[in-house]
């Protein structure tokens, strides 16, 4: 017996594989039942529009990214007991998994900047655009804060700090998808490293 959710996942992948080679003006019905070796009967079946379709592979693509953060972190445990310079390469290292470092993630991040690009003329990819691109905003706030409670990390301005640093991400990543001859997995994970090591509290300052 078909699982629906297992074929509704099999459909959406099909869908980022077409998106993630020729962009989402490669995505049609005919070509995702192609890709996934299903018809379009099959495809209509599980989605009654191509829109619901777009919506559902966007969605998936959040989920996943959010729960391999949520591996990561738990794998990571508690950096409560690391000095400040290996905290910030284990942060660097947990960030590092937005940024297009290898054919996976780089699949992820292509998708997901062409589903932002598109959510621009389309109203109802908006709620998911604002989902994606707030969601970077909250987990550096959520991560800054921490270290900043733990006394390693002293932002200069808390409230600008958080979008900054997702605005480095975010840089990063359409970067090296845009442009990957000119911004090297090596160069993002410099350029991310050095930036959290600006929030390093001196050595021998102490908190008030």
């Amino acid at each position: 017996m078909v699982d629906g959710e297992e074929r509704r996942a099999h459909i959406a992948d099909a869908v980022l594989r077409l998106a993630a080679k020729g962009g989402l003006h490669a995505v049609s019905l005919r070509a995702v039942a192609a890709e996934s070796g299903l018809n379009i009967g099959s495809v209509r079946h599980y989605f009654d529009s191509q829109h619901e379709l777009m919506r559902f592979a966007m969605r998936t693509t959040i989920d996943r990214t959010t729960a391999r953060l949520v591996e990561r972190r738990e794998q990571t445990g508690s950096l409560s007991e690391l000095p400040p310079g290996e905290v910030v390469g284990q942060l660097t290292d947990f960030l590092s998994e937005l940024l297009p470092l290898d054919e996976r993630r780089r699949t992820e991040v292509t998708v997901l900047v062409e589903f932002l690009l598109a959510a621009r003329a389309d109203p109802g990819l908006d709620d998911l655009a604002r989902e994606a691109v707030q969601g970077t905003v909250t987990l550096a706030r959520r991560i800054l804060d921490a270290q900043a409670r733990s006394g390693r990390f002293e932002p200069k301005d808390p409230e600008v700090e958080a979008p900054r640093l997702a605005a480095l991400l975010d840089g990063l990543a359409f970067r090296a998808v845009l442009q990957p001859e000119l911004t090297s997995p090596e160069e993002c994970v410099a350029v991310l490293r050095a930036h959290l090591a600006e929030f390093v509290r001196p050595a021998g300052d102490t908190q008030v």
